[in-house]
């Protein structure tokens, strides 16, 4: 389950091979524009790992677990955020990235 999926050279995704492949590009894309938020925050990112896990998993009631690590001028930032909704849960995660770099 911990296929990486390099989207760019800066971000891997891990953890998400179970999950559909149109539901994949609403994620990248949502991935794509958190990133050029980051980039203006960061001196040198060089790299942002998404990790997915699947906690309690039950038909309409999975609970998604996601770790961000954020690479940037060689100090790591990290953040970590669970919730039922995925595309919710990486946003957060995310937010969490951009708050602790201001």
């Amino acid at each position: 389950m911990t296929e990486k999926e390099t989207v760019s050279p800066t971000i891997e995704l891990s953890g998400f091979r179970d999950i559909d492949s149109s539901s994949r590009e609403v994620i990248r894309a949502n991935v794509e524009r958190h990133v050029r938020k980051l980039s203006v925050h960061t001196k040198n990112m060089q790299n942002l790992h998404i990790t997915l896990k699947t906690l309690h998993q039950r038909e309409k009631s999975e609970i998604y677990d996601i770790h961000a690590r954020l690479k940037d001028d060689g100090k790591f930032y990290v953040s970590h955020t669970t919730d039922r909704n995925l595309f919710a849960a990486i946003d957060t995660a995310l937010e969490k990235l951009t708050h602790e770099l201001d």
